[in-house]
């Protein structure tokens, strides 16, 4: 039986993210790649969007730049992740103040972290989200600035992230994927690629 690492030597998979935390998560998958990156694309979300329609939207917008070189059996990944706290979608924070904020809005309250993936080739296109839902404890002022001092989370949506110092102290429990909230559900992108390409088990 060929194993899956096997079968992707026919393909050139390219990853368009500049996130540390998504290519160290498709590397340690075992998934080869290369890192594909242009200038970013602003991420302005149309008015009327749904939180998940709006993290696909953008996962597909990020993919637009990058069609038109796909060459046969490239494939294409990109994604964007959002964090939802009731009805406000809240992005990577602007600076200090504004993740100030966003952390002590989310202290004490659980919201929902989407990511939108989108897999791209030169003939295809297949996208799906993942959810999560994030509980964290009541944070003290002082560990939220101790922490946005230190880690500096201005590249991140919701203003941290999981992996962090915040993360052990602060979240008491998770629903969904954990590697979802690092920004690539990196289980469902597996079995995704496995569908995409066409992979099957028993041949």
């Amino acid at each position: 039986m060929k194993g899956f690492s096997e079968h992707l030597q026919r393909y050139r998979i390219f990853l368009a993210s500049r996130s540390p935390r998504r290519q160290t998560l498709l590397k340690d998958s075992g998934i080869p790649y290369q890192l594909w990156l242009k200038e970013e694309v602003p991420e302005i979300i149309p008015d009327g969007l749904s939180p998940t329609e709006s993290a696909v939207y953008l996962a597909r917008l990020k993919a637009k730049g990058y069609v038109q070189e796909l060459r046969d059996n490239d494939i294409l990944i990109t994604a964007d992740t959002i964090v939802v706290l009731g009805d406000r979608i809240l992005g990577k924070p602007a600076d200090r103040d504004d993740a100030l904020k966003i952390l002590n809005d989310l202290s004490g309250n659980p919201h929902e972290v989407v990511t939108g993936v989108c897999l791209t080739s030169p003939c295809d296109e297949k996208v799906f989200t993942s959810h999560t839902t994030v509980w964290f404890d009541n944070l003290h002022p002082i560990e939220i600035m101790e922490y946005i001092d230190e880690f500096r989370p201005f590249d991140k949506a919701g203003a941290y992230g999981i992996q962090e110092w915040i993360g052990y102290i602060g979240i008491t429990r998770i629903e969904g994927s954990y590697f979802n909230v690092m920004g690539l559900p990196i289980q469902r992108l597996y079995r995704e690629l496995q569908s995409f390409t066409g992979y099957k088990l028993n041949q």
